[in-house]
């Protein structure tokens, strides 16, 4: 049996170089115990050094992106999992993409935990200021990851506080930011911290960010877990301002102006015409349609072409916009993709004249070549103006299925094109 004692600090190259030597060797996993520090460790098993020779391993970029998290988790049984997956990835290099599989699925819970604690511990740490008697201020904070992730997110710190010393004791380990330098210690003694001006700064900050019309206490306590509360200064307020959020929210809705801006008059003069024009009359629709400037596909545009169809059919279909004999006559489908269409729907034993037939987009987009008009696709800008009156065809006709005809269709109706064969019929 082996046994791998992996220092403090550097736990990543130091599993990953062990690792590496195991495997030159062919050491099976169940042959390894694991160990870091200080960590119970086994105690007939003595520490044996690695195979002298170790190969170079290939192994997919999203292995290492994830071995470098879960090195941090507290999991023992953390190096001798990302282990035995090494070990697999040999044979089976794709079982690390299955989500089903067990072995991967528990790898990547333990690497989606300490991302989250890494977070939390960005956001969490409050640093006091201790004073000093040179140029570099002094500073530092006392944090109770869950898990022993200080090695993992102190280089934040030295990135973002790179003008002053300071150091974050952890139960785990200690890092000291001094002059430029990042280094680590061994764990110490909860500091007796002072307090300082910057307790004052956050509690003023935190009372003005907080939304008592938008209280959600759950929410609120899932973001910022109880844990962390007694080393944040704002946290003293939480009790007083969910108990007073009541009360201030409805002060505030009194003390809001009874008069809207004035920008808001455009608005609300745009939704009674657009409640207008959900009981208007179709030749008032087409009217209205015809006079749409929203993009510029109009200038070239022989017409707009609206949808037709009954007003309540249960079947609406959607095309991508309207070729050249559509843009010469005014009607969707009666071109060459139109005779298409309707074969497509008489040998599936649809009648067209049941359903309703529209397209994405209203004026015909082409390039001029001699006295030809070639089609061109319509793009993302053009497509989200004209979705408004898609949305108020779909409004006014409330059919039971929409029909995505394409990748623009789907587009307008979804806001994304991606993998149309993938989602082909669903």
């Amino acid at each position: 049996m082996h046994h791998v004692t992996l220092p403090q600090t550097g736990v990543y190259d130091a599993w990953r170089d062990a690792a590496r030597a195991h495997l030159t060797a062919r050491t099976p996993p169940e042959a390894i115990l694991w160990s870091r520090g200080t960590e119970a460790r086994d105690l007939f098993a003595a520490d044996t050094p690695p195979p002298a020779k170790a190969a170079q391993i290939t192994v997919p970029k999203s292995f290492v992106a994830l071995a470098r998290l879960v090195v941090f988790h507290s999991d023992p049984e953390r190096f001798a999992r990302l282990y035995a997956a090494l070990w697999a990835l040999q044979t089976d290099r794709g079982f690390l993409a299955d989500r089903g599989d067990p072995r991967s699925a528990k790898l990547n819970a333990l690497a989606k935990e300490v991302g989250r604690d890494r977070h939390k511990m960005h956001a969490f740490v409050r640093f006091r200021d201790l004073g000093s008697d040179t140029e570099r201020r002094r500073f530092a904070a006392w944090f109770e990851p869950s898990h022993p992730i200080l090695e993992l997110a102190a280089p934040f710190f030295a990135k973002r506080f790179g003008d002053m010393d300071w150091s974050i004791f952890t139960p785990d380990l200690t890092a000291h930011f001094a002059s430029g330098r990042l280094t680590f210690t061994d764990p110490a003694p909860r500091p007796d911290l002072p307090g300082d001006a910057a307790e004052d700064l956050w509690r003023t900050y935190f009372r003005s960010i907080f939304n008592p019309a938008r209280l959600k206490p759950k929410a609120m306590q899932a973001e910022m877990p109880k844990k962390y509360w007694k080393n944040m200064p704002e946290a003293g307020l939480i009790p007083d301002l969910i108990a007073t959020a009541q009360t201030r929210a409805r002060e505030m809705a009194e003390a809001a102006p009874t008069l809207a801006p004035a920008r808001a008059e455009k608005v609300v003069a745009r939704v009674a015409q657009a409640q207008e024009a959900l009981t208007a009359s179709q030749d008032r629709f087409h009217a209205a349609l015809d006079a749409c400037t929203r993009c510029p596909l109009h200038t070239n545009a022989t017409q707009a072409v609206p949808g037709e169809g009954p007003a309540d059919a249960p079947l609406m279909f959607v095309g991508e916009q309207p070729g050249d004999r559509e843009d010469l006559e005014g009607r969707p489908f009666v071109g060459p993709a139109g005779q298409l269409f309707d074969r497509a729907l008489a040998s599936a034993g649809i009648a067209r004249d049941t359903a309703y037939v529209t397209n994405a987009v209203k004026h015909f987009k082409f390039t001029p070549r001699g006295k030809r008009r070639l089609h061109q696709a319509p793009n993302r800008d053009e497509i989200d103006h004209c979705r408004w009156w898609l949305d108020f065809e779909r409004e006014r006709v409330s059919p039971d299925l929409v029909v995505a005809l394409g990748a623009t269709a789907l587009e307008s109706l979804t806001g994304s094109r991606k993998d149309l064969l993938k989602r082909r019929g669903r």
